[in-house]
């Protein structure tokens, strides 16, 4: 097992691009559904790890020894709530490169060929793999760690693809169009010719938050969706807006949601100027399935358990998760297809929506048809007498080295 996890060259690309074919092949799922980009990080007790670093944990909310990998998963929720991973790479910093790190580089495996990618050029990557194989989706929502990445947002729209991109809520736009070009030089002013393009119209830019207390902005209700705790219902807003990139104008919606606490968070999207509020707000709550994604796949599905040390022990061990995210997500879709939720049931239960089948749920029926083999006595023992002695071997080894690592010094 430790070999196939951690040094067979099993391509675990393919899974990836299975996934991704399946659900294109899906009836049902050909229309409607979201990319979602996302990071997650693990802590780790030391820096012996592929990629592990001190970097910041979103779980801890601060920095720490920690492993980030870069993930991408589908959403399609219109016909029945279906979200999985579908992709996913390992982020390693910069120092992971230098020439102090060749001998750790080659101890745990990590390709000669791989260079320094930042989270948003990882990010891209699963993208246009998710593209080139035909994955279904209308729009791509990531959280504000990519949407200030100007550079990503222009790859999607050089692309032709729809994304609604989280920011800061420090983030700065023109509410109208600002004049770019190289000023003219100041008759008597000493100094060479400029040549950098810059804004030169009179209006300033204003953060997205001010908008958001602009009394001018129009905030309307809208119920997005039932869930099974309640409707979700907020409201929202939406400005056209400019921002500058590559020394031109890019035109940009920002859609604004304010929660039942009185909070607001802000996103760019590139949509038409046209695209009615409603569409706008319900492309604005995908992002919230990659939290689900993350979440079931640490918690349920055995993301979490990760304790090789390799590059590709940490690609195999994905590529399983991911595979069973999809198993899940596959067996939860062909439920909902062969067995209706009653509308009698929910009315006589005085709720909106019935609840779907859930991972545990998946779990309990793998176990019925799948069941484990019970051990009799002597089959219990033996096991144990076998991991006694493995465990009498591993401590020797580590006595000769550290008997011999005595003797050298």
């Amino acid at each position: 097992m430790q070999h196939f996890m951690s040094n067979s060259p099993w391509e675990f690309q393919e899974i990836y691009t299975q996934i991704q074919q399946e659900i294109r092949e899906t009836k049902g799922l050909s229309k409607g559904g979201a990319l979602l980009l996302d990071e997650s990080a693990d802590e780790k007790a030391g820096n012996r790890s592929a990629g592990a670093g001190r970097q910041y944990n979103g779980r801890l909310g601060k920095v720490d020894m920690s492993q980030v990998g870069v993930f991408l998963a589908y959403a399609n929720i219109k016909s029945y709530p279906l979200w999985t991973w579908v992709d996913g790479d390992l982020f390693l910093q910069e120092h992971w490169f230098t020439e102090a790190m060749e001998a750790e580089r080659k101890r745990l495996g990590i390709p000669e060929k791989l260079k320094f990618q930042s989270k948003p050029e990882i990010g891209w990557n699963l993208i246009q793999r998710a593209k080139a194989n035909g994955l279904p989706f209308e729009i791509t929502c990531f959280d504000d760690l990519y949407g200030r990445s100007e550079w990503l947002r222009g790859q999607l729209r050089r692309e032709n693809l729809l994304y609604m991109a989280d920011i800061p809520r420090s983030t700065q736009v023109y509410i109208t169009e600002p004049k770019l070009g190289v000023p003219a030089k100041v008759l008597g002013k000493k100094g060479k010719q400029p040549k950098r393009v810059k804004v030169l119209s009179s209006e300033k830019p204003q953060t997205v938050f001010s908008l958001s207390r602009d009394n001018d902005t129009q905030w309307h209700e809208l119920n997005i969706r039932p869930t099974e705790r309640g409707e979700l219902r907020d409201l929202f807003a939406v400005h056209q807006v400019w921002t500058v990139y590559e020394d031109k104008a890019v035109e940009e919606l920002l859609v604004i949601r304010k929660e039942k606490n009185g909070k607001c968070n802000y996103s760019l999207c590139n949509a038409p100027s046209d695209t009615p509020l409603s569409q706008l707000a319900w492309w604005k709550c995908q992002r919230y399935f990659i939290e689900r994604a993350n979440e079931e796949a640490k918690s349920e599905i055995g993301w979490d358990e990760f304790q090789a040390q390799k590059y590709l022990g940490w690609q195999h061990h994905l590529a399983l998760t991911i595979l069973a995210s999809w198993f899940i997500a596959q067996t939860q879709y062909e439920w909902a297809q062969t067995c209706e939720r009653d509308p009698d049931l929910a009315q006589e239960l005085e709720i909106d929506v019935l609840p779907r089948l859930s991972v545990a749920n998946v779990r309990s029926l793998l176990r019925a048809v799948m069941p484990l083999e019970q051990l009799n006595t002597q089959q219990a023992v033996e096991q144990v007498i076998e991991h006694l002695v493995n465990r009498t071997h591993s401590r020797k080894s580590r006595m000769k080295k550290f008997l011999k690592s005595n003797e050298s010094t």
